[in-house]
């Protein structure tokens, strides 16, 4: 097999995200041929898992980073144990490159054998004259005695960059590769090491490296394909880069879909209309356009046949379910509501983030307004950012209150929104981050 391709979106990842990925996996091993494969880059929302759960697939792969490990650079070589004789060590080290890896019955590495051990073992025991000592002597030593017991361990999940200080300055070619429980795995070579594979890379919906999966300067990037603002990350090499106006990523997965002649299977299709309903609100959110509402159609034919999870469902009647998946604040933590679906941004010389929760009833709000500010304040200071939002829309009537740290700079008192007694600011109509909220705060603190 060829390397994977990983298609993966954004940290704090929403249901376009996730949906997007796996249908973009989906149609680059259905129409280029190539090995890719689905990841996400943090824990799924409540959403996503009922929507994957409905759908009975299995949630994209965690990939937190793209820092190669080293698992990648790593050979399974055959290995001996300590009691065998240095000739079976010989034996081995002609056919894995002129080592021995020397590991003891319950897995543990004992020491490797090289040219290196060899001649040291040698000059110990025979000294400056061998006299008489013959080979087929020197051959029927244990292996225990003539191994390096010295060489380095890494583990297999470790990162290589936070061991190449010590690697540069170790005069050792080779080292171990152990498990977390210090069993053997294999053995990585220097040149390797200082050589890793880069982790190939499509980014969907989102462009900006620091929405992205952690070391992305260390992958190789092929492609993004999203909907949001520019803030593209530099590249090597000229990429694949598509950005359009349209409501969700999912939108244009499912359109390259159909250029290809292809249709999506229902499980796949069914999660892309759930991106494309989560992002639009279920087609009332001012991001939608016209391309969106053709796309849901198609997608809906494509999921909603006999024999699918969603038989018998409409947009509507899979929407609301979607979307009151994820509504609710009354059986979730204050902090996990603000760091959920969470974005960052700089604009104006200042760093902030801003989260959105989802609530059937924006009443409910009242009895969490002051945990949910003090949990602001918190993640504003844990981040290291100048202020923190929450806008917390109301899917069923549209509209939103939105709620902003401490100390956030006084300009923001100019921002569209009536201030409400308890704090919270009436942003009424508001339920896009991107298209309506996110503008009003850039334009003020760019001016």
């Amino acid at each position: 097999m060829p390397d994977p391709i990983y298609v993966v979106g954004h940290i704090n990842p929403d249901t376009d995200s996730i949906a997007a990925a796996m249908g973009y996996a989906w149609l680059l091993r259905e129409r280029d041929g190539v090995n890719a494969l689905a990841a996400r880059a943090g824990a799924l929302n409540a959403q996503t898992s009922w929507a994957l759960k409905t759908l009975g697939l299995d949630p994209p792969l965690l990939l937190a980073d793209a820092s190669p490990r080293f698992e990648s650079v790593m050979q399974r070589l055959d290995s001996i144990r300590p009691d065998a004789q240095l000739g079976a060590a010989w034996l081995l080290a002609s056919r894995t490159g002129g080592i021995a890896p020397v590991v003891n019955e319950n897995g543990i590495p004992h020491g490797i054998i090289n040219g290196m051990s060899l001649f040291k073992y040698f000059t110990e025991i025979l000294g400056p004259r061998p006299g008489d000592a013959t080979v087929r002597e020197m051959m029927s030593a244990q292996c225990r005695d003539a191994a390096d017991t010295s060489v380095p361990k890494f583990q297999a999940k470790g990162h290589i960059r936070d061991s190449l200080n010590r690697i540069l300055r170790d005069e050792t070619d080779e080292y171990w590769v152990v498990d977390e429980n210090g069993l053997y795995l294999g053995i990585a070579r220097q040149r390797n090491i200082l050589n890793p594979p880069r982790l190939q890379i499509i980014l969907v919906d989102h462009n900006e490296p620091r929405q992205s999966i952690a070391a992305l300067e260390e992958a190789e990037l092929l492609e993004i394909l999203d909907h949001h603002r520019l803030g593209n990350p530099y590249t090597h090499q000229p990429i694949r880069f598509t950005v359009d106006v349209v409501g969700s990523t999912s939108t244009l997965v499912t359109e390259q879909t159909a250029e290809a002649g292809l249709s999506a299977p229902p499980a796949i299709a069914g999660a892309l209309l759930a991106g494309l309903l989560s992002d639009t609100l279920i087609l009332t959110s001012p991001t939608t356009t016209e391309r969106d509402r053709v796309v849901a159609e198609r997608l809906a034919r494509w999921a909603f046949v006999g024999g699918s999870p969603l038989q018998g469902e409409s947009i509507e009647t899979y929407g609301k379910a979607l979307l009151s998946a994820g509504a609710g604040l009354s059986h979730r933590k204050p902090e996990e509501i603000v760091s959920t679906d969470i974005k960052s941004f700089e604009g104006g010389g200042f760093k902030f983030a801003v989260a959105q929760a989802e609530v059937t009833d924006i009443m409910q709000l009242d009895e969490h307004l002051t945990p949910l500010t003090k949990a602001l304040d918190d993640l504003r200071d844990k981040r290291g950012l100048d202020f923190a939002m929450l806008l917390v829309t109301d899917v069923v009537r549209g509209t939103s209150r939105l709620l902003v740290s401490s100390s956030a700079p006084a300009v923001l008192n100019d921002l569209p929104y009536p201030p409400l007694p308890d704090g919270s600011r009436d942003a009424s109509g508001v339920v896009s981050r991107k298209k309506q909220l996110l503008p009003a705060v850039l334009g003020l603190l760019e001016r």
